[in-house]
């Protein structure tokens, strides 16, 4: 399996896109003209009171991407004039808008930010989700360091909005993941992704839940490299299960993971033996989660109690 290396370039805007390490080095003071050559793909649906916080989260990186696409899913409301609104406020090219005609999920939006994207590198971020400001800069020197990468990822966390970033913990490492799925945490959360452009999979637009662990897994189970490092540089501003929206459902994502498994072993990227122990620590996962949601909703329901 060949890994293909990155090399400078000018992309079409005519900014300079420089070797990893390069940039890294050279993007403090006079030198912000330097961009890693990265495309961070921003699906948006009815997004308006969150997305200025995220694309801000991306502006302040150490390290900046050469491009910021915003995909508009059909909203139908005025997300894609508000999407307009904070393309206008940057350098022009900077940040690009692009709306799909209906809603289609998060997979068909991601897949036509990654269809139109410019750069070597796909990052992603969720219109309610923000960066840290060392993220693109950690990431992009790993894959400088280990050529061979496909996909790199990182902690997150859970916080409140505009509390300042956890400080960065030493020493920082990268880790090769196993070729193998984690059985007892998320391994890569979505907004901790950067991966190559020319990965040969997509998100499954069949899929309105667990789309993400299907791309990941087949990605990581096909061989490709993958790693993680041990920081946390990007937070959810709400918790990750049980708090609203398609993934606060908690047994409807615990079928479709199921379902993504079942899909994996069927495509001979899992054996029955490892989809049998897959299945039982997902299950294990799921009981859990069951019981921290009760858990918040019953301190919830106490605090409200007493005021």
């Amino acid at each position: 399996m060949a890994y293909p290396t990155v090399v400078g370039s000018a992309d079409t805007t005519g900014r300079t896109v420089v070797p990893i390490a390069r940039a890294i080095f050279r993007t403090s003071g006079r030198n912000r003209d330097i961009w890693a050559p990265v495309s961070v793909v921003v699906p948006c649906f009815r997004c308006a009171h969150t997305i200025e916080q995220a694309v801000s989260s991306v502006a302040r990186q150490k390290l900046r991407p050469a491009e910021v696409l915003l995909v508009d899913d059909g909203s139908g409301d005025d997300t894609l004039a508000r999407l307009k609104g904070v393309a206008r406020r940057y350098p022009p090219g900077w940040v690009k808008v692009l709306g799909l005609p209906e809603n289609r999920g998060p997979s068909a939006a991601r897949n036509w930010g990654w269809e139109n994207a410019t750069q070597p590198w796909v990052a992603f971020l969720d219109a309610d989700d923000s960066w840290h400001p060392h993220k693109l800069r950690l990431q992009m020197q790993a894959v400088d360091d280990d050529p061979r990468i496909a996909l790199i990822a990182h902690d997150m966390n859970v916080q409140a909005r505009g509390k300042h970033a956890p400080a960065l913990r030493y020493p920082i490492r990268c880790r090769p993941c196993p070729n193998r799925l984690s059985l007892w945490h998320k391994a890569f959360p979505t907004a901790s992704v950067v991966l190559r452009r020319d990965l040969p999979f997509r998100f499954d637009e069949n899929r309105r839940r667990a789309e993400d662990f299907m791309l990941w897994a087949q990605i990581l189970l096909s061989g490709y490299r993958c790693a993680r490092l041990n920081q946390v540089l990007a937070s959810w501003h709400k918790p990750p299960f049980g708090a609203g929206g398609l993934s606060g459902d908690l047994t409807a994502m615990y079928r479709a993971a199921v379902d993504v498994r079942n899909t994996l072993h069927k495509q001979r990227l899992l054996t029955t033996k490892q989809l049998y122990i897959a299945h039982a620590a997902g299950f294990a996962r799921y009981l859990r989660r069951c019981l921290i949601t009760l858990i918040r909703r019953r301190v919830v329901t106490l605090r409200d109690s007493t005021r």
